[in-house]
């Protein structure tokens, strides 16, 4: 018999006409989108079954090089058997009154076991283990098959791993402790709260499900994220120019260029005025602009690489250098902003073109040899059918780039929510960080397929002239401005040691390592004092990333403070601080502008 979790303080019996009225809710809601669905399918007509991923063809290939070694196959199953054994060992340990050591535990950071019943309850306990045994086998199973192709093992090993993640027995109703307590503590209101929540979000995505991580009423661009003072000081068909008001009496002669990427928006570096790096370089003396990108629609599906290198960087340094009198400037390229930067950085080297006088880096690839996990989502077969919805539509939509992201970290971003929204029944935190992450971009076609063909399948940018820009050939190696990389340990979109081998096809470079990912290790304010970083002499740097690494010394704390010394050592003369209204330029509006705020996931409150 089953022993009983934890009592929970049980609830009042809820109230019949409360309880009528989310029957109601949620039976009309269901109805709605079934109709609709319906009606979809007799309009278009049910598409055939396709594998546009190549999932399928990977595990039968996986499969064929399984069976083909049954005493691998065999030993790997005496194993699990094994576990298994040892795990009831365990268990009947528990029952005398003993403390085991566990046959398998989970890793400190896997936040899906915090709650105490998964250690304290003898049947949690169990399930959790079990379940950790077999996803540990699994693994190792598919992960020790020979003879795959590198491009098919990725895909196994990363697609294993999201079924692993999804068969979590916190994942379930009756096998999750805290929901199994909700449930009996709230006569099971919490499910069906749950499940009018799930019907929301597949209303809010219009027959797919766009799972809420966040109350996005909670936020409002300009009041209490992305509300660094500031006014938008040109445009055009590519993007809005920020300039942000001084908080010093004085400025560094060189301005400040940001240029974000636009696969997202650019307040990620302007949440809080605790955490904003924006905020912080302003107060630091810097003039500060930042180029926030257009949102793009159809109207932008033949715009390229290209106009993003003339219409939104260049045009973006002409206004800088207009607005300021300066004769050249500092810029700041992240992610995909960084990738950009690079380019623009030896065309402008080819031009003779000086006003850019240094370069810094946030975790950008320049070399795309080793892409991380994304690269399990780029091939040619992949590629196609992407450019194929592209073409249709004329850009790539952003909840799909955004649903990509997400099975990166799939735990975090997708379980954790399915638990608290749909099983416990509970409406989302405000999360600023969250709600900008929801705040997703479309990507014009014409660049996403050059893009993903040329520096991601080819890796055409590392290989002097191989891609062409405006009509020049791009070489990194003419790059001679000082430039500065910082990267982090836990990167899983920009991987670091990848980063550092584009940094290697640029000769003036200081590479610094960062704690944490791609976005906490940037979004890293001295303040907060975590993480730490990692240097050692500019003139060292060897081509292997682990030698180098293994030569550094830690630092603790911000990487930003080290970052505002290399900068200021470039140049630190200083003059006036410079008002945005009163430059030459005419002020347009406010700062966060009107470009950022074209948000395409509205959803019914």
């Amino acid at each position: 018999m089953a022993i009983p979790p934890t009592e929970a303080p049980q609830a009042e019996l809820p109230d019949p006409q409360e309880l009528a009225k989310t029957y109601a809710e949620v039976a009309q809601r269901a109805s709605r989108l079934l109709t609709r669905h319906l009606h979809r399918q007799m309009e278009k007509g049910v598409p055939p079954p396709s594998d546009e991923l190549g999932v399928s063809q990977a595990f039968l290939d996986m499969t064929h090089k399984l069976l083909a070694n049954p005493y691998r196959l065999a030993q790997n199953q005496m194993n699990l058997a094994w576990d298994y054994f040892s795990l009831w060992q365990h268990s009947l340990q528990r029952i005398w009154g003993l403390s085991p050591t566990p046959v398998a535990a989970p890793d400190k950071s896997d936040k899906r076991f915090k709650h105490e019943d998964w250690q304290d309850h003898f049947l949690f306990d169990f399930v959790k283990q079990s379940y950790l045994i077999a996803a540990r086998h699994v693994h190792a199973t598919v992960a020790g098959v020979d003879g795959l192709d590198d491009d098919t093992r990725k895909k196994v090993d990363f697609y294993t791993r999201q079924y692993i993640d999804a068969i979590a027995p916190s994942n379930f109703a009756l096998t999750n402790p805290e929901v199994f307590q909700e449930t009996l503590r709230t006569h099971g209101q919490n499910l069906i709260k749950g499940f009018n929540n799930l019907l929301r979000d597949v209303e809010a995505g219009d027959g797919k499900l766009r799972i809420r991580m966040t109350d996005t009423t909670a936020f409002e661009l300009g009041r209490n994220v992305a509300s660094t003072p500031g006014k938008v000081i040109f445009q055009n068909d590519m993007m809005q120019l920020l300039q942000y008001t001084p908080t010093t009496g004085t400025a560094f002669a060189r301005p400040l260029l940001i240029i974000p990427p636009w696969i997202n928006k650019f307040y990620i570096l302007d949440l809080r005025e605790k955490n904003s790096y924006i905020k912080w370089a302003v107060d630091q003396g810097h003039s500060v602009f930042v180029i926030s990108w257009v949102n793009p629609d159809a109207r932008h599906a033949e715009k390229g690489f290209d106009e993003y290198l003339s219409e939104g960087l260049l045009a973006a340094v002409d206004a800088v250098i207009e607005q300021t009198g300066a004769k050249d400037i500092n810029a700041v390229g992240y992610c995909l902003g960084g990738t950009l930067l690079g380019t623009a950085l030896a065309w402008m080297a080819v031009k003779k073109d000086k006003r850019i006088a240094s370069g810094t880096f946030f975790t950008s690839l320049l070399d795309f040899a080793q892409p991380g996990e994304l690269g399990v989502f780029i091939d040619e077969q992949q590629v196609q059918a992407l450019e194929k919805k592209m073409s249709e539509r004329g850009y790539l939509e952003g909840a799909e780039m955004a649903g990509t992201f997400n099975l990166l970290r799939a735990n975090d971003l997708i379980w954790s929510f399915v638990v608290n929204n749909y099983l416990l029944g509970k409406d989302p935190f405000p999360f600023d960080l969250l709600y900008w992450n929801s705040d997703s971009t479309r990507l014009p076609a014409k660049m996403h397929s050059f893009y993903l063909r040329k520096m991601y399948m080819e890796n055409a940018l590392r290989e002097p002239g191989g891609i062409e820009l405006c009509g020049v050939k791009i070489d990194l190696s003419k790059i001679k401005v000082p430039c500065y990389f910082i990267s982090t340990l836990e990167d899983h979109i920009a991987p670091w040691k990848s980063t550092y081998a584009g940094a290697q096809r640029i000769g003036k470079v200081r590479f610094v390592l960062g704690g944490s990912g791609h976005i906490a290790g940037i979004v890293n304010p001295p303040v907060a004092n975590k993480y730490g970083y990692w240097t050692r002499e500019d003139s060292e740097r060897p081509a292997d990333p682990e030698t180098w690494l293994a030569g550094c010394t830690q630092q603790p704390g911000s990487w930003w403070t080290d970052w505002q010394a290399w900068v200021t050592a470039q140049n630190a003369s200083l003059v006036p601080a410079r008002d945005p209204a009163q430059g030459p330029l005419k002020v347009l509006e406010d700062a966060p502008g009107s470009y950022v705020k074209a948000r395409l996931d509205k959803r019914p409150v």
